[in-house]
């Protein structure tokens, strides 16, 4: 079954290709989700502005990439740490799921950089600490 907050990350285009493509296909085979998703986009084209709309549209439980970012780096505090974890795990949310899984690849790319600028920098250093004595 796909969840609400799944659909209205399909509608952002937030979802992942794996992701997308299981929406996608469970919307060809439900009529339901179909429904469900027809009145999404109706509750966006209208405007609601009711509390939950608005918390919604505007991602204010979401946690910034900033922090998402901190998260993959394994340096927030515990308690934001402990947020970050239950909005993924818990509530699930696919908007942030995908911002985690950018920056995890990200991070990912960038690793072999970041050795190669380590080295550099040390190499550059050994020199200068060779000569003080």
């Amino acid at each position: 079954m796909v969840a609400r907050e799944t659909l209205a990350a399909y509608l952002d285009d937030a979802l992942s290709d794996s992701e997308t493509a299981h929406v996608e296909q469970a919307l060809r085979q439900n009529e339901t989700l179909r429904r469900q998703l027809r009145g999404l986009i109706q509750e966006r084209d209208r405007g609601e502005h009711s509390v939950g709309a608005v918390w919604r549209r505007n991602r204010l439980s979401c946690p910034s990439r900033e922090q998402l970012g901190n998260y993959v780096l394994g340096v927030l505090e515990s308690g934001p740490h402990d947020y970050v974890e239950f909005h993924l795990r818990t509530i699930g949310c696919a908007f942030c799921h995908a911002n985690l899984s950018d920056l995890q690849a990200q991070q990912q790319d960038d690793a072999p950089q970041v050795q190669q600028r380590r080295q550099r920098v040390f190499n550059s250093s050994a020199g200068l600490l060779k000569g003080k004595k």
